[in-house]
């Protein structure tokens, strides 16, 4: 249907900056709230198990002893991370095993939780099938509800809110998947159903099934998907998009590992002590309601409920692969990965990393414990907070568009450096040693580069594999089905290179070299044909849109290749008065 939209500026528009301060004012209450903190009862099945564990030859350590693959430290280490009092069944959790579970495996598990008539009284589980990896195994879900229906219109007119939960983008990152086996099985019949009187679950136990089967980080095509959010270049990235464009949940887990020796051995003679890294969406244009609502709704009770398991826990961190770089850094800014990309798309955005990489098996049953109790956490602080969270979203997603035309938007954002005195472990006496480290703070972004945010963008029509992944993503697109002018600025080139896209750990894998330009902006009318595009600003992803649109970041589409040239992508100015095509995402 043909049809001529104000996109922007309209009364209902200028209102809603009226009052903008009130509602301000009423969401900062909000969020400061107190709320009730009722532990979960104790873990069916538990059992009390050796506490004093000694370091035995596991598969995946770094090391080889006389043939044997063995743990990166010994025994008083070791000895620093005692079982959990709980065993957790899972295939790859036995006791007898030396390989994880199988890509088929979580296959069977899915399936056996999705069985009718399993399921504690009035929840309802659905299998949902996203798509297929690149070495075509199944990418697989569970959606866990009480509402009558599964599919996305369903849920997301439910008026509770959907929590979705992810697991092991990184092939080698093993701990996660195991834990939202349980999770998705307590959900279904066990210790967690009752949370879906308040929640409903999403839950994707593997998301990089190529990746674990070959126990590498990466996709099979050698990228890192978690790298891949806003590019979409994977079909394991655009699974995951499609299922938050369609579900639109308001909280997004993603659960990891991290490295525990490796290049900290190597560059501070100390091994990782923390059971948790967390840390929530650090972006540039992040709203701040969502990264309050993150800190203070789940990522404070998250650390409260580790410390109450005897888990510690610390603000997430990472070094990069130079030994020369003794830099720490609070992950990255980079609107790519799957932590910011969410938080761009107005959910709370949590990460959870425990210690793991590098180390086989070891502390296996401890390192699921982490993330159980972790993810659990976030499952009852959405419930505690539904009604909380909707208002959130719903300040934020006017408020993101109330801003078109108007404010400067981030186009590039660096973290500030700190001091920071870090306790990590003696690899020897596996004694806490505080090192003075200098620290990238997250929590504090500094701003690179900005400019003032445009109305929309006019899209050529050349550049249509640029708006499919906009469409993937969720972002509005419209098309133009009548031509006329436009007041634009154009960008013109002063100077370009080839270079590599970088993140804090190094160049990211698996990439081909991006086109790297300063521009300049020039005002002009441009006459837009019928058949081209225009993505207004003035929506909820507009954020979203300046991160892939904007041509002079390294994450840009024309940085990488999906927008032919800089004639491609204008920026409008004013609003437009043309007639649109709604075109579905």
């Amino acid at each position: 249907m043909t049809t001529s939209k104000n996109l922007v500026g309209s009364p209902d528009h200028r209102a809603a900056g009226s009052k903008r301060a009130c509602t301000i004012a009423l969401l900062a209450a909000l969020l400061c709230a107190a709320c009730s903190s009722v532990p979960l009862p104790p873990w069916r099945g538990t059992q009390v198990v050796d506490a004093q564990p000694v370091p035995v030859p596991v598969p995946g350590a770094p090391e080889v002893q006389d043939g044997v693959l063995a743990p990166p430290y010994g025994a008083a280490v070791a000895a620093r991370f005692p079982a959990p009092a709980v065993v957790y069944n899972t295939p790859g959790l036995a006791a007898d095993r030396v390989a994880y579970t199988s890509n088929a495996e979580i296959q069977a598990w899915l399936r056996m939780v999705a069985t009718p008539g399993t399921a504690a009284p009035g929840v309802n589980v659905t299998l949902l099938s996203i798509g297929a990896s690149q070495g075509n195994l199944p990418l697989e879900a569970l959606v866990l509800t009480r509402a009558a229906a599964t599919d996305p219109r369903s849920l997301r007119t439910d008026e509770r809110p959907t929590v979705l939960l992810i697991g092991q983008q990184h092939g080698d990152e093993p701990a996660s998947a195991e834990a939202l086996l349980v999770v998705a099985r307590e959900l279904a019949q066990g210790l967690l159903a009752p949370l879906l009187a308040k929640i409903n679950v999403i839950v994707m136990p593997r998301a990089n099934p190529d990746g674990a089967a070959a126990g590498k980080r990466v996709t099979a095509n050698g990228i890192d998907m978690n790298r891949d959010h806003l590019l979409l270049k994977t079909p394991e990235a655009n699974a995951l998009a499609r299922l938050v464009r369609e579900y639109r949940p308001m909280v997004v887990i993603d659960a990891h590992e991290y490295t525990v020796a490796g290049r900290y051995l190597e560059k501070f003679n100390a091994v990782q002590k923390y059971d948790a890294l967390l840390q929530y969406a650090t972006t540039a244009n992040m709203p701040e309601f969502f990264t309050k609502a993150a800190e203070e709704w789940f990522r404070e009770p998250m650390a409260a409920a580790l410390e109450r398991e005897k888990l510690t826990s610390e603000w997430y961190y990472t070094t990069s692969n130079d030994p020369a770089d003794l830099k720490i850094s609070m992950g990255g800014a980079e609107p790519n990965v799957g932590r910011n990309v969410n938080g761009l798309k107005n959910t709370v955005s949590m990460l959870i990393e425990t210690r793991g990489v590098g180390i086989g098996r070891l502390h296996l049953q401890r390192r699921v414990h982490t993330q159980v109790t972790a993810i659990s956490s976030a499952l009852k602080s959405a419930g505690e907070r539904a009604e909380r969270l909707r208002k959130v979203r719903e300040f934020v997603e006017r408020d993101v568009a109330s801003l078109a035309c108007t404010r400067n938007a981030v186009l590039e954002a660096a973290l500030t450096p700190e001091r920071k005195g870090l306790v990590m472990l003696d690899p020897v006496t596996g004694a806490d040693r505080t090192i003075d480290v200098a620290w990238q703070s997250a929590l504090k972004l500094k701003a690179v580069k900005s400019r003032i945010r445009p109305c929309g963008y006019w899209v050529s029509e050349g550049a249509g594999e640029a708006i499919a992944r906009l469409r993937l993503l969720g972002v509005e697109v419209y098309k133009i089905a009548g031509g006329g002018p436009l007041t634009a600025e154009t960008y013109r080139e002063l100077g370009s290179s080839s270079g590599s896209r970088n993140d804090v750990r190094g160049v990211i894998i698996g990439e081909a070299p991006i086109r790297r330009t300063e521009v300049e902006l020039a005002r002009q009318t441009l006459d837009a044909p019928a058949g081209s595009f225009y993505v207004p600003v003035n929506q909820p992803l507009g954020n979203l849109a300046i991160a892939a649109l904007e041509p002079d970041s390294q994450n840009s589409y024309y940085a990488n290749h999906l927008v032919p040239d800089l004639a491609s992508v204008v920026r409008v100015m004013a609003t437009p008065a043309l007639p649109f095509e709604d075109a579905p995402n």
